[in-house]
């Protein structure tokens, strides 16, 4: 072999062994030790060499995990051990009569209880031969799953070959449950919202339609997660106990979840239950419950099934987050883009804490699957800081007065044409002068995370439109003082104060600008990442598909919106307007020069109140220079931000002994 391809080699398997090494400390241990952008440089560089090496790809490459062709569909796979559900408990009573059962099983002899939190997820079963992950599948219905490992590469928290495949033997069966962080679920709704495509119910869903897109690029976005739960050799367990196989588990490089307890009797299994319900909205995650296990892997074999679920283990769930309430209403609301989109307007109801009197309908065929009349009681759920959901109709509560709803067949704001495409779910006004798009338009525009124009409100928006004083946000920048001040409830220091808003708004960065520009499929974090790998809107405008569909986290679907957006005569002129008045289409100078300073790859999350700016000017600072802004304290937080009245993400930073500095601190670091 010529030196060349030895040195080659070499490196290959050296880049190989630092990506995994990077990823077991970021996915799994919440200890990063370098930054996103030096990460994806290690991978981008073992990508590229193997493309001009395809002699040294290997099955556990860590490549794999966002490379791929679409599938076709997916093969059936037969389960060797079927994947068995669970019996339910829904309170302490049912618990304690399941303490009976397996004590009387027991006949006396002495066992411990393993207590885990239930997450609200799908099962995944990864097969591994010779430390190696060969397949991936998901539970179906217990007997027969679907091969879905092109997606479980993807997951970062997966290990694409065991650390430690010796000790539980050959052919490993790893299974576990795969997820969506509350925080990946909420990116992901928020760029559907803004695209008006239809929201995901709740986390278990999305990742349930996650695992099994046929796309793996669109998997890899999407950031699913997995904790292990157990492991099996065969048709057999490897382990005397399951807290050996947890143990095991984790030190095979898998993830398994901290919070679990080794529980003596089920008085501490109930403490458990009861500690980690008030725990509940503190997690990175969403659960329904806990899992109890008998800890004896002997005792298991010996308890045995039924048909349908083992004897030695229940799950105890939480009390559902639901209410039945009134539809009193149904309004169909028309987006920027002409989406219709029905909403039910509900008798108020207390749910999670808050008060409820709106749902979401999605769509004309949501309205028709669940049935719902104008005067129905429905059950609602909400989960979280999820917006509550219609589950159904009570239909027995129906006295014959409630009325069928009656989609519209044109634009309920403007009277214009709807048109729904073959295909797709949502119904859109197609009118050019349709006025609810217009003021769509200029809202977004001037939002807070856009251009943050202060003053324009519905009120001002609606006028500008009636009047016609504004027909796209490139007039805004022509609008005369002496003009708004005469439009109602305005006077001269309102329309001043307006004015120097939008003459402020010229110098926000170029990720505000196209994102209230409001091209479809393109949300808030999708505009900053083009905004920062073209650096000007003219590059942006100039670029193809192809060059806009190879930049990390950015699909198809998105650079076919933006070129498509671009190609419209009507479109290209308005950012030639935009130029012309003075509107920065631009990156600043100083946003390259930084990222790979004190905030590249870092995470921040800002609470409380700061004195000399707003927490979004603190966001779009932090963020120009390439950190990232969240919103919930974990172990992957670099610095929490603490203004005054800094509340309980302070508190949760302290314990978790993340990093805590104020504002002095924060603009110390950004010059």
């Amino acid at each position: 072999m010529p030196t060349s391809t030895k040195t080659i080699e070499k490196e290959v398997k050296k880049l190989r062994a630092e990506i995994v090494r990077h990823e077991e400390l970021y996915y799994v241990h919440d200890r990063p030790e370098i930054s996103d952008v030096e990460y994806d440089a290690l991978v981008e560089r073992l990508r590229r060499l193997e493309e001009e090496h395809p002699e040294l790809q290997t099955p556990d490459s860590p490549t794999l995990r966002v490379g791929g062709r679409p599938a076709a569909g997916f093969e059936e796979y037969v389960h060797r051990r079927p994947v068995l559900s669970l019996d339910n408990s829904y309170n302490i009573e049912d618990l304690r009569a399941f303490d009976e059962r397996c004590r009387k099983l027991a006949d006396g002899r002495a066992f411990e209880y393993v207590a885990e939190l239930k997450i609200d997820g799908l099962s995944i079963s990864l097969h591994y031969e010779s430390g190696v992950l060969v397949r991936g599948v998901t539970r179906g219905d217990g007997r027969v799953g679907e091969d879905v490992t092109q997606s479980v590469r993807t997951i970062r928290s997966v290990p694409l070959r065991l650390k430690d495949g010796k000790e539980a033997g050959a052919g490993i069966e790893v299974r576990g449950e795969a997820y969506l962080s509350r925080k990946a679920f909420e990116r992901i709704n928020a760029e559907r919202e803004e695209a008006e495509e239809t929201r995901f119910a709740n986390p278990r869903n999305a990742a349930a339609g996650t695992i099994r897109q046929l796309d793996p690029k669109i998997v890899s976005r999407r950031r699913l997660d997995m904790f292990a739960y157990d492991v099996l050799r065969g048709e057999r367990k490897p382990f005397a106990s399951h807290r050996e196989a947890l143990d095991w588990l984790t030190r095979a490089g898998l993830q398994v979840n901290e919070h679990r307890a080794l529980c003596a009797s089920i008085d501490e299994v109930i403490a458990f239950c009861n500690r980690m319900e008030a725990e509940r909205d503190n997690l990175e995650y969403e659960i329904d419950g806990v899992v109890v296990k008998v800890n004896s892997t002997a005792l298991q074999d010996e308890f045995g099934a039924t048909t349908k679920a083992p004897r030695w283990a229940i799950a105890y769930k939480y009390p559902a987050r639901q209410a039945t309430t009134q539809v009193e209403s149904i309004v169909v609301q028309v987006g920027r883009t002409g989406a219709l989109t029905p909403v039910a307007n509900l008798a108020p109801v207390q749910l999670a804490g808050t008060t409820v009197a709106r749902a979401t309908l999605h769509n004309e065929d949501e309205i028709k699957r669940l049935g719902v009349r104008l005067g129905d009681w429905v059950n609602i759920e909400k989960s979280g800081e999820i917006i509550p959901k219609v589950l159904g109709v009570v239909e027995s509560r129906r006295t014959g007065a409630e009325k069928p709803f009656k989609f519209p067949k044109t634009c309920p704001v403007c009277g214009g044409v709807v048109s729904r495409p073959e295909g797709e779910v949502v119904s859109r006004c197609v009118a050019a002068d349709c006025t609810a798009q217009l003021k769509g338009r200029l809202l977004h525009y001037a939002s807070r995370r856009a251009m943050r124009i202060e003053g324009l409100g519905e009120a001002l928006a609606e006028q500008f439109v009636q009047k016609k004083m504004v027909r796209d946000v490139a007039d805004l920048y022509a609008l005369k003082t002496e003009d708004v001040a005469a439009l109602e409830r305005m006077a001269e220091k309102s329309a001043a104060n307006l004015a120097a808003q939008i003459e402020a708004s010229k110098t926000r960065d170029l990720p505000h600008l196209v994102y209230g520009l409001g091209l479809r499929h393109v949300g808030e974090r999708t505009a900053a990442i083009l905004a920062r790998n073209f650096g000007s809107l003219a590059r942006l405008a100039a670029a193809s598909v192809e060059e806009i569909d190879a930049i990390h986290e950015i699909g198809l679907t998105v650079a076919q919106s933006v070129r498509d957006w671009f190609d419209d005569e009507g479109n290209r002129d308005l950012c030639e307007r935009l130029r012309a008045a003075g509107v920065r289409t631009e990156m600043s100078g100083d946003v390259g020069a930084s990222r790979d300073g004190a905030f590249a790859g870092k995470q921040f999350v800002l609470t409380g109140k700061l004195e000399t700016m707003t927490r979004d000017e603190a966001r779009a600072l932090i963020e120009s220079r390439g950190g990232r802004v969240t919103s919930t304290v974990s172990k992957k937080t670099d610095y929490v931000v603490a203004g005054e009245d800094a509340g309980s993400k302070l508190d949760k930073a302290q314990t978790l002994g993340v990093n805590v500095i104020d504002e002095a601190a924060l603009k110390g670091m950004l010059g």
